[in-house]
């Protein structure tokens, strides 16, 4: 049955009970190593896992197949996946991160606005379930370097609450807003 699958090019995943996940391949890269009896090819894949609620994850996966690459990406993906503070369908705050050269911007936006956002930075906000967020790239274009340095930026959010908390202020004093905010999020929850 396995031989079967391979051959009408369905994928047989091992992940089929729990829940479903947007899985998006960002980045694929053929690497040749030299050996002493010639060339040997294999593919690196990048790949980033999301609920389109707030969880995500990225995985880099390398085998001789593209299958295999995606599958062992998908897992590592999987087993880095973590929650993005989210004020509605944006993020909390303005932040910046970097990752190796590459750098990241990711502002909230108003509702409406959508993903300004291109390449390897839009899979990433796409997959988290981010709607509406203005982001800008500075520095490398590598789509590896974006979306570690997109994930380091998820990373370094932090909800009002958390932060109003670590000041021993209130959320209401702090944020004036977020009251509405949260009350429209458990509006649209049910």
């Amino acid at each position: 049955m396995r031989m079967m699958n391979r051959m009408s090019g369905k994928r047989e995943s091992r992940f089929t009970e729990g829940p479903q996940l947007d899985v998006r391949v960002i980045r694929t890269n053929k690497v040749f190593k030299t050996t002493k009896g010639g060339k040997t090819a294999s593919w690196s894949i990048l790949v980033v896992v999301g609920d389109n609620k707030g969880q995500v994850g990225v995985g880099l996966g390398k085998a001789r197949g593209i299958p295999d690459a995606i599958r062992k990406a998908e897992e590592a993906a999987r087993k880095s996946m973590f929650l993005v503070p989210m004020i509605g369908s944006t993020i909390p705050h303005e932040i910046r991160a970097i990752s190796g050269t590459a750098q990241v911007v990711l502002r909230p936006a108003a509702p409406g606005t959508g993903v300004k956002a291109g390449g390897a930075v839009r899979a990433c906000l796409e997959a988290a379930g981010v709607h509406d967020v203005l982001s800008k790239s500075l520095g490398s274009r590598n789509a590896i370097n974006m979306a570690y340095a997109t994930i380091e930026a998820f990373r370094g959010l932090q909800s009002p609450e958390e932060i109003a908390a670590r000041r021993s202020v209130d959320v209401r004093k702090l944020t004036p807003w977020i009251e509405k905010a949260r009350k429209e999020e458990a509006d649209a929850a049910h």
